[in-house]
């Protein structure tokens, strides 16, 4: 079973991608939506984080805006934070591949927003890139919710800069031309891919 690491910076285009990938009819293990299930009401993750950091839980589940405001700018915090909840959601990981497995696919892709910065190296055969320009990625950034200039600076000082993504990449899919344009790139990428040998050991 092939698979593909897919990662890319804020705003990129990168879960737009992975549901093409879903929409082909590949599985895709969606790591940031685990995040909000553990720290959903009822969430493995919550009792453990409550207790690390004291207060950040409202009506059962973890306050990510009180959260964010304990571990931004903070090292030791983040590390603390990881350290809880990284391993629940390689937990996860290892359960979809399993049944990935069991059913047969030929190919899984990990959507892993941190994948570079978190190691790759023994997870994945090939990693495939989200990009877009520097002014596209802030325009689309800027238009969320809630986001501010000093929020998406914090958030960008955290992740590997898009050139050192692309230069580190097997392929690369720019959103920048509409997700038409994306489909297209996705659909050839996979056609290669189905060609390609593992790289991992075993």
């Amino acid at each position: 079973m092939l698979i593909i690491g897919l990662t890319g910076s804020i705003a990129m285009g990168k879960s737009a991608t992975a549901n093409m990938f879903r929409d082909l009819g590949i599985g895709v293990f969606d790591a940031d939506a685990e995040v909000h299930k553990l720290y959903a009401k009822g969430g493995e993750a919550v009792p453990l984080i409550e207790a690390a950091f004291p207060g950040v839980t409202r009506d059962g589940a973890i306050d990510r805006t009180l959260l964010a405001g304990r571990v931004l700018g903070n090292p030791e915090g983040l590390r603390k934070l990881e350290a809880i909840v990284h391993p629940l959601v390689r937990e996860r990981e290892k359960r979809f591949m399993a049944e990935q497995a069991a059913a047969g696919a030929r190919m899984v892709v990990l959507d892993i927003p941190l994948l570079f910065e978190s190691g790759p190296g023994d997870r994945v055969d090939y990693v495939l890139v989200v990009s877009a320009p520097a002014e596209v990625q802030r325009e689309r950034a800027m238009a969320r919710p809630g986001m501010t200039a000093e929020k998406f600076e914090a958030i960008l000082a955290k992740q590997m800069p898009d050139e050192e993504k692309r230069r580190r990449a097997d392929f690369v899919v720019d959103t920048s031309q509409g997700f038409d344009h994306a489909l297209e790139q996705v659909k050839e990428i996979v056609s290669k891919l189905e060609a390609l040998p593992k790289r991992l050991a075993g």
